[in-house]
């Protein structure tokens, strides 16, 4: 296992700059997921570790040492990529067990090696199939299998789970993060799905414009988002966000006044955005008015999409409500729960 460092790094194609000088830590048996909206950079950013990609400027370190010109195949890592990317012709155990015949390593210890990461991947039973006999999920095991043999210092996945449906995606994550568990390497791990990220995750790292908005771990994003931008891709569904002004009396929107527990200081009539998560939200005779437009019953719970001002606003209950649409139903967001966000750049306040 290895740590990986990134400091300043960069990437252009001619003109266009499409990383900005990104640094970022990955400790030593981390599982370290690059989350953020397609063109984002989290795909280059870590074909660049991976040395598929060069490097413009900056440097990037493996287990202390700089891999900027060393070739993908000494960089002692191991890829699972979106499209698995095996082998038609060859089986199962020929495909997981290729890369140690061409290192020369003789025949038992190959067949040790894949006999183990067939165990590890419920694959014992598949190891004489051809990909063409596989399903989507298997096939992936598979690949993930290929990577586990070699050992290697550090794993990187490039989105492994979007050719697959809902429900495998939710086991397969599951088995990843087992995997890991299981096998402490270190891992790097890039997705658009922040449900994945949140997870799988060790730590998150938020990208968007090739830059990274913030790092933490999964519930330091969904308590304390550093700005409009993680707190509205952090969660599901997105956090309700709203455009007023601070005032002594709370947070007013329009001629709607919304409770804040603890407002910056000197920020009395200061033009802000208050942001809270549907999930913090309850009924409450004393609540602010919102007219319904939609309600959706899950069974577990229900999804109201209500109005305040011609400004749609999400709300999630546990309880079962018998409201209607065009209905009147009063709600109070957890004070506890609340955010405050610059009206200009979005930066967190409180």
């Amino acid at each position: 296992m290895a740590d990986v460092s990134i400091r300043n790094v960069k990437k252009s194609y001619g003109a266009v700059k499409t990383i900005h000088g990104i640094s970022v830590d990955v400790e030593d048996g981390e599982f370290v997921t690059l989350v953020g909206p397609s063109g984002c950079g989290k795909s280059t950013l870590l074909r660049m570790i991976a040395g598929l990609e060069s490097i413009t400027d900056g440097d990037i370190s493996i287990a202390g040492r700089v891999v900027n010109n060393v070739p993908p195949k000494d960089r002692d890592i191991a890829m699972v990529f979106q499209n698995y990317a095996l082998y038609p012709h060859m089986t199962v155990a020929e495909n997981m067990g290729f890369s140690l015949q061409l290192k020369g390593l003789p025949k038992a210890e190959i067949s040790a090696k894949v006999k183990k990461a067939a165990e590890i991947l419920s694959l014992e039973k598949l190891l004489d199939r051809h990909p063409r006999q596989l399903s989507g999920g298997q096939r992936q095991r598979v690949a993930m299998g290929r990577a586990i043999v070699r050992d290697p210092q550090v794993f990187l996945f490039d989105e492994p789970l979007s050719n697959l449906d809902a429900k495998l995606r939710v086991q397969m994550r599951t088995e990843i993060k087992a995997m890991h568990q299981r096998l402490k390497t270190t891992t790097v791990y890039v997705t658009h799905d922040q449900i994945e990220a949140m997870t799988m995750a060790d730590k998150i790292v938020v990208m968007h414009g090739g830059i990274i908005e913030q790092v933490g771990a999964p519930l330091e994003l969904y308590d304390r988002p550093a700005n409009l931008f993680v707190a509205g891709f952090i969660g599901s569904p997105s956090m309700n966000v709203l455009e007023g002004r601070i005032e002594p009396s709370g947070f007013a929107f329009g001629d709607l006044i919304f409770p804040i527990a603890d407002a910056p200081s000197a920020s009395s009539g200061q033009p802000a955005r208050y942001g809270f998560r549907p999930e913090h939200l309850v009924l409450s005779g004393e609540g602010i008015p919102m007219e319904v437009v939609v309600v959706e019953p899950t069974g577990s719970e229900t999804q109201v999409v209500a109005r305040a001002h011609d400004t749609e606003i999400t709300c999630l209950f546990r309880d079962r409500i018998s409201a209607r649409p065009g209905e009147i139903i009063r709600v109070m967001p957890d004070l506890g729960k609340l955010h405050l966000f610059d009206s200009g750049a979005g930066v967190r306040l409180n």
